[in-house]
């Protein structure tokens, strides 16, 4: 996508992180932004934006342990990428029983095919692991996952939900699903 900011990518007549957010406000208490540029106009949209502590971008985690740290005092955390605005608007309920039905310690999304990493529900009390793996220099999110139990969440019901933008030609399909 030639380095553009993927979240402020134009998908029909608004801005990606704005479906986004649409579909994540009926599901958390509150939301927080990640963004380690542009942070001025994603403010602009009325949350919170808190940058990657552990460099300026250093993977998903670290913009994971940044929100847990911003979230303290909250129960867990509900992640997604901003590259795909179309999160299922039952995620986080999905993810929690996936949870407890485990006696697991997070919850990863599987859309039938594989592992979505990056849609997961992570309690607040695992920063301190997180913030050991990645001052240790590890970056992989399944390898920090390994360290926990963890569940998984079949949302093979709703592959569309995890689209992403890759490519230009990507647009249409997200506009598909964004406007279903």
């Amino acid at each position: 996508m030639g380095g553009i900011d993927k979240g402020l990518a134009e998908i029909g007549d608004r801005r990606m992180v704005e479906w986004i957010i649409d579909r994540l406000v009926p599901q958390v208490d509150r939301l927080v932004i990640n963004a380690n540029r542009n942070s001025d106009t994603y403010a602009s949209l009325g949350y919170p934006v808190v940058p990657d502590r552990f460099g300026t971008y250093e993977g998903p985690l670290a913009g994971f342990a940044a929100a847990m740290e911003h979230a303290k005092g909250a129960g867990a955390l509900l992640t997604v990428p901003c590259d795909s605005p179309a999160p299922p608007p039952d995620l986080a309920k999905r993810l929690l029983a996936a949870m407890r039905e485990n006696d697991a310690e997070l919850a990863v999304a599987h859309d039938g095919d594989r592992l979505q990493p990056v849609y997961a529900l992570l309690p607040v009390e695992l920063l301190d692991s997180l913030r050991g793996f990645l001052a240790s220099g590890d970056r992989k999110i399944d390898l920090w996952y390994a360290r926990h139990r963890m569940a998984t969440a079949d949302f093979s019901d709703r592959r569309e939900a995890f689209l992403n933008l890759n490519r230009p030609e990507d647009l249409e399909k997200i506009l598909q699903a964004v406007s279903a």
